[in-house]
């Protein structure tokens, strides 16, 4: 048996198909791999090269290309190689931040990059989740347990998120209808004595931001702010979510328009203090409280803190600003192109459009060498494209979309 610490040589090879994957991933579409693996757990071990070697085929190059230039989908975006390789130091070192001397300095780093996050929403602090879904869950425990809130309103485009809140606390659940564009309509939200009302800023289907800033006489306000809370990193588009400090409570998912691994994103809380006393629990066999929903909780400030360390707040924004710029002018191709029609002007990068005279699901499953996603609004079935891959070329997009309508054409 070999030492934990590992051959050298074999993690070196490991990086480097990694690298050349990942390199390929931006110029060649998936392909179809069989999955190598048998039915039943294996007796004797093939070996760590030997593992590697057989999966690598089916998990990276059958997997779906975010880093592509046509892929334009779904709100899951490249990741940068900084966090390659911090998320393989965290592996590595494995810290529990449940206890404080198995991670004195993950703790510390935590708490230092939500010092960083939580000033640009007008919050106090927080801590950092596996996703936003847990984050909303957690806001709305902490407006149940400090201000014995009985529901939960929110928009009938909210996530799915929002209604498993309510349903786990316990809590009434009410939707409110929205406008064409997926904002909730104000003048319909009726009493909301007694009541937590999350604010949705970026829909799932078009990227819609409810009216920030007023608190419509909730007890407590939430933001669900997964999408297009890293707006607030650009000077020129933080005005979108305007009003947002007003909030109790925001989450954010950093695994979409922060660029990280899946599993990161933050609950952040106006008052942090009296959010996490409320949410603590002890145990004889912890030196702290144990703050949230987490027992145990791996080190997923890290990636997140060196892909700020190394961009900044400016290259964030940067990088946001060219997404912004790529929806608009993906939504300008859909509107000068009379085969498309396009649902509403993007306004967090979210764009919704489909083929006049074919089924969208029917264009999506025809084109090659792009990708879009699908989504319902009123029965009625939408591409979807989110820009959240700073490489996309739109234009390839679009003429893929146009050589699927060919087939119906002729």
């Amino acid at each position: 048996m070999k030492d934990f610490a590992g051959d050298a040589d074999g993690l070196h090879q490991a990086l480097q198909i990694l690298l050349d994957r990942m390199q390929a991933q931006g110029v060649l579409p998936p392909r179809a791999v069989a999955c190598p693996l048998s039915d039943e757990l294996p007796g004797a071990g093939v070996g760590e090269r030997e593992a590697l070697a057989e999966l690598a085929p089916w998990v990276l190059d059958a997997a779906a290309p975010l880093r592509h230039p046509g892929y334009v989908a779904h709100m899951d975006p490249p990741t940068p190689w900084v966090t390659w390789a911090t998320a393989q130091w965290a592996a590595a070192l494995n810290q529990n931040l449940l206890h404080v001397d198995t991670a004195p300095v993950a703790r510390e780093l935590e708490d230092r990059v939500v010092s960083w996050l939580a000033p640009l929403f007008g919050m106090g602090g927080g801590h950092l989740v596996p996703g936003s879904s847990v984050a909303n869950i957690t806001a709305i425990w902490a407006a149940r347990e400090l201000l014995g809130v009985r529901e939960v309103v929110a928009s009938e485009a909210s996530h799915l998120s929002v209604r498993k809140a309510a349903n786990l606390l316990g809590l009434r659940y009410r939707a409110v209808p929205v406008d064409e564009n997926q904002r909730v309509l104000v003048d319909e939200i009726g009493d909301l004595t007694g009541a937590a009302l999350v604010l949705t800023a970026g829909t799932v289907a078009t990227g819609a931001v409810d009216p920030l800033g007023d608190r419509y006489g909730a007890a407590w306000v939430h933001v669900d702010a997964a999408w297009s809370g890293p707006l607030r990193f650009s000077a020129r588009h933080a005005p979108l979510l305007a009003g947002i400090e007003q909030a109790d409570s925001v989450s954010m998912s950093a695994h979409k328009w922060l660029w990280q691994p899946k599993e990161s994103a933050v609950i952040l809380f106006a008052d942090s203090a009296s959010a996490h006393e409320a949410l603590s629990f002890g145990g004889g066999y912890l030196s702290v409280p144990n703050v949230g929903l987490l027992g145990s909780h791996g080190q997923v400030a890290l990636p997140l803190a060196a892909t700020l360390l190394a961009w900044g707040r400016d290259g964030v924004a940067q990088r946001i600003e060219r997404c912004m710029m790529l929806s608009q002018q993906l939504a300008g191709l859909v509107s000068a192109d009379g085969r498309f029609e396009l649902h509403s002007q993007p306004s967090t990068g979210v764009v919704t459009w489909r083929p006049r005279d074919l089924p969208a699901s029917d264009v999506r499953a025809r084109m090659s060498g792009a990708f879009a996603s699908l989504t319902q609004l009123d029965g009625d079935v939408w591409l979807r494209s989110v820009v959240v891959n700073p490489h996309a070329d739109v234009e390839l997009l679009i003429s893929s979309a146009v050589a699927a309508l060919e087939p119906a054409e002729r």
